[in-house]
């Protein structure tokens, strides 16, 4: 059983409010659809710039990983120069060693360059915290406060970012 209250709200739906609000003329539809259209457009053109973004950036910077692990074998041929570079008292056999590694050093150093990966040797230098990081700090009156004062091991950048940091002893001013 139904009451005459019941039978007014079937008769009168929202939905059937709604589709006689919205019925439009047939300009006001292509508009709509052209509006649309544009949209659309632009979004897959902004899909597009993101997507060659994203490609540049992941070919810029694909040998990151490797080249990090490079850095290692860089350290480690700079040692075995500086340990033995100087030393006058080695035999002919040891001086050619050492300047085998000095050339092996050279030719990585120029595949890094080639791939634009920089060193960051920053001695006497302002310290700058995107580029190097602080191991100690050395109380002096030579130095500025905030120069860096020894290198422990040089900073690497490849492109823009930044490789690895350069391990840094920092001048302070004397206390006291």
């Amino acid at each position: 059983m139904t009451t005459d209250n019941e039978n007014t709200l079937e008769e009168i739906s929202p939905v059937d409010t709604a589709q006689e609000e919205t019925e439009t003329s047939p300009e006001e539809a292509v508009a709509g659809l052209r509006d649309q259209l544009l949209r659309q457009i632009a979004e897959n053109e902004n899909m597009r710039k993101r997507f060659e973004r994203e490609r540049e950036e992941a070919t810029k910077y694909a040998v990151t990983k490797f080249a990090r692990d490079l850095l290692d074998v860089c350290d480690s041929l700079e040692k075995a120069v500086d340990a033995y570079g100087a030393n006058a008292e080695l035999s002919d056999a040891g001086k050619a060693f050492v300047e085998g590694v000095k050339l092996t050093q050279n030719n990585l150093l120029s595949v890094f360059e080639r791939h634009k990966i920089q060193k960051v040797s920053p001695k006497g230098a302002p310290f700058d915290h995107n580029f190097h990081q602080a191991l100690f700090e050395v109380e002096t009156t030579e130095h500025a406060p905030g120069t860096v004062m020894e290198v422990l091991q040089s900073g690497y950048v490849i492109q823009d970012r930044l490789l690895r940091p350069a391990m840094v002893g920092v001048a302070k001013k004397m206390t006291g």
